[in-house]
């Protein structure tokens, strides 16, 4: 599971942030993670849970996850939906060939501490 590995890099990058700007508890963490990320949102939560409360920093904190919508280009007809899941054709010209673009990135957007 991948996941754990992308959330002990998160904590250490916490951890960064925490000596850099002298703090000693994270309190909440927003994320977004991208549908297409690969990262199975629940997982990344388990796994935040299980090693935040190893560490006296970040025992309590709270994540915050968002995943926003994709955008898919039609490439016969230039149109763009935007949605959750892949769409299976165009909806104005019925292109079965839509290419993502977006929605693959996890973004640290904001950390509370004190």
């Amino acid at each position: 599971m991948h996941e754990m590995s992308l959330v002990q890099a998160l904590l250490t990058q916490l951890t960064s942030l925490a000596a850099e700007h002298d703090k000693k508890k994270v309190i909440t963490v927003t994320l977004t993670i991208g549908p297409l990320s690969g990262v199975v949102i629940d997982s990344f939560q388990f796994g935040f849970d299980i090693l935040s409360a190893e560490s006296n920093l970040t025992k309590g904190a709270r994540l915050i996850i968002t995943s926003p919508t994709v955008s898919y280009h039609c490439v016969r007809c230039g149109s763009i939906q935007t949605a959750a899941m892949r769409p299976d054709h165009c909806p104005e010209c019925s292109e079965t060939l839509l290419i993502a673009e977006g929605g693959d990135a996890i973004i640290l957007n904001q950390v509370e501490m004190e």
